[in-house]
């Protein structure tokens, strides 16, 4: 904190050392406002010491913890000392004072700028944020709709599918009619899924052409449509091994009751060699998918 060069001995006797002292103590409380009312009172009193508290009062107006700073007004103070007080003993250190201040105002005001410039790039900022999220919700708006009539066309579908696809690898089973595709739908497979079936209880899911060549409306598992595995490379391949081909491999939905475990379910291969769908999937899957129509299983 500045101390105060006023000394309680200048002239003007004990109402002016009294002020003077009055003075200083609420500067030191910070009580900026009112330090200066009394140092006013102290001009008015002993003009004589006019030019020293000029001087305070200067410093006071330039303070910093002065919330009310007023650099104008301590300008104003200093350049009074030079101009009215010649032979002070002050006007040197005035001059310095001006040119300090003077310096205060230059990095205030180019302090202002860059935090104008700073706050302008920032509501910028904002503002093309705010565009990028009402782009963002309009696009997610558009593609919900776009879902929703999908959804609503796909259920309005009555043209069945002609061939269903199943590629193991991508773990995917699509639809299709007349070579365009309808719709695919993520599986899950038997636990043991590399491979082509080749024995009962082997856990695995079959590679080949096959057909669908029944259907099951009360399945443990939701619905169900039977794949006619084996097929003659199927049953020529166990005959050579010497075990049974093995058989009742179906697209089906999840088992009866669990249901609720919904798209999770195909994170794992949990079937016994079977090709496993949401329930949801396998009702679409069921209607558009007829008796007779071919399957083919890739690796």
């Amino acid at each position: 904190m500045i101390t105060l060069i006023l000394v309680f001995g200048c002239g003007g006797g004990p109402q002016a050392r009294t002020l003077s002292r009055e003075a200083n103590d609420l500067f030191n409380q910070g009580e900026y406002e009112a330090s200066l009312r009394k140092y006013e009172q102290i001009i008015e009193k002993n003009p004589a010491v006019a030019d020293r508290v000029l001087f305070e009062m200067g410093v006071i107006y330039a303070h910093p913890g002065n919330k009310q700073k007023d650099y104008q007004k301590s300008l104003d103070c200093f350049q009074k000392i030079i101009r009215d007080y010649p032979d002070s003993e002050y006007r040197l250190d005035s001059q310095m004072m001006i040119l300090q201040i003077k310096n205060v105002i230059i990095k205030d005001k180019i302090i202002a700028e860059q935090q104008r410039q700073i706050e302008t790039s920032r509501q910028a900022v904002n503002v093309k944020e705010n565009e990028i999220v009402s782009q963002q919700e309009k696009i997610e708006t558009l593609e919900r709709k776009i879902e929703t009539l999908e959804q609503t066309i796909f259920a309005l579908r009555t043209e069945p599918a002609d061939r269903v696809l199943i590629e193991k690898k991508e773990r995917r089973l699509t639809l299709l009619a007349k070579g365009e595709v309808i719709k695919t739908y993520k599986i899950a497979l038997g636990g043991d899924p590399v491979g082509p079936k080749v024995m009962q209880g082997d856990n695995k899911t079959p590679e080949g052409v096959y057909t669908i060549d029944s259907r099951n409306n009360n399945s443990e598992y939701h619905l169900s449509l039977h794949i006619s595995y084996p097929n003659e490379i199927d049953k020529k391949r166990a005959k050579e091994l010497g075990v049974s081909p093995g058989g009742d491999i179906m697209i089906h939905g999840i088992k009866n009751g669990l249901g609720w475990v919904g798209a999770s379910h195909a994170e794992v291969d949990w079937t016994k060699g079977c090709i496993a769908v949401t329930d949801e999937e396998m009702q679409e899957i069921y209607r558009l998918v007829p008796n007779g129509t071919v399957v083919v299983i890739m690796p």
